[in-house]
């Protein structure tokens, strides 16, 4: 397969400039765009051959189910079982970075649900990918542009080093605002939601919107074995580099201490914060903005775990993050990206 580059400037564009790219998502293809929380790769979610061309184009286990993008809230009604509370949630965060789960309509087949009879639905901020969807006339099933297991793609140039000739079309509309996939949720009551994926959408601001807000435990812990995901994110090692990722826990003192002797014994690559890296030695070290700065580091994160696979290296190190608001769609993201690979910093 060939795959077509465009490069679209997001702030200011014209429809005829996505109508190619609709016109594949029509026909069946295969179309890679950016959001405001990564990129994704894109295909008619109403087709289950366009679903298997998903999953065979990531390399993807098909009972991971697919996310589908819509261009208003209000088209949620077409593929899915609404109620008052989705009303309330679209109203708020709608478009914007979060999933809302609910019971599926036959119109959508159980290939883009991974056999499931519910189905993810999103609304997009971004306006690449709101104007891409409404000329496309159909619901998008896009999963993050990533091969399956690596890092989420926040950027064009990560989206084209991994799908250059899987996709028809790759369009490049800059880096991604967020840099971590969307908040996903699922309906349990009138007033009540699950909380299966955090994202930029936090468990406080849902609250602002119902009343009861559970946080699931597969969000922290592995999935056991033969348990099947039931959104996106949740496989026990994900978003993952190809060197083996560490996080490390501890007081301040105790992980520049820790940091700085794998530096000198061991071939390791630091991530590390901003105020962490001057205390550091030289050599293959990246930070991803300050420890109070969220953020930064949501939109920096997926870019160092690439960024690192191309530094010399045996081994990562990373601080293992709070899991306060935003700070748990950071910790979710890297307790996985290091198959929950933790250790704790002391004194020696």
């Amino acid at each position: 397969m060939t795959t077509e580059v465009i490069k679209i400037n997001p702030l200011s564009f014209g429809s005829s400039e996505l109508e190619a790219a609709a016109e594949i998502i029509r026909s069946g293809g295969l179309v890679i765009f950016p959001t405001e929380t990564v990129y994704g790769i894109g295909a008619d979610a109403t087709s289950s051959e366009c679903a298997r061309k998903i999953y065979a184009a990531k390399g993807r286990p098909s009972d991971n189910p697919l996310i589908i993008h819509i261009a208003d809230p209000r088209d949620a009604e077409k593929y899915a079982v609404t109620s008052p509370l989705y009303v309330r949630l679209a109203e708020q965060f709608m478009p914007g970075p979060i999933t809302v789960i609910m019971p599926k309509k036959d119109i959508i087949p159980f290939t883009v649900t991974g056999g499931l009879d519910s189905v993810a639905v999103r609304c997009p901020s971004h306006p690449i990918a709101h104007e891409l969807i409404r000329l496309s006339g159909v619901p998008v099933a896009a999963p993050s542009a990533n091969i399956s297991g690596r890092p989420s793609a926040t950027g064009a140039e990560y989206a084209i080093a991994d799908f250059d000739g899987r996709a028809d079309m790759i369009i490049d509309g800059g880096e991604s605002d967020f840099g971590l996939e969307s908040t996903i949720v699922k309906i349990t009551g009138d007033d009540s939601l699950l909380l299966l994926r955090p994202g930029a959408v936090t468990r406080d601001a849902l609250l602002c919107v119902c009343e009861r807000v559970d946080i699931s435990d597969t969000v922290t812990r592995m999935l056991k074995e033969n348990e099947r995901p039931v959104c996106p994110g949740m496989k026990y090692r994900h978003y993952a580099p190809s060197k083996p990722l560490v996080l490390v826990e501890g007081t301040p003192e105790d992980r520049i201490r820790f940091f700085r002797e794998k530096q000198r014994t061991e071939n390791a690559v630091i991530i590390c914060y901003d105020e962490q890296k001057e205390l550091l030695l030289p050599g293959s070290v990246i930070s991803t903005g300050r420890e109070d700065d969220l953020l930064s580091q949501g939109h920096e994160i997926f870019r160092a775990l690439r960024v690192c696979d191309s530094l010399p290296g045996d081994i990562i190190y990373a601080n293992l993050p709070g899991t306060e608001g935003f700070g748990l769609a950071l910790y979710n993201r890297l307790i996985r990206a290091a198959a929950h690979t933790v250790v704790r910093a002391e004194k020696t």
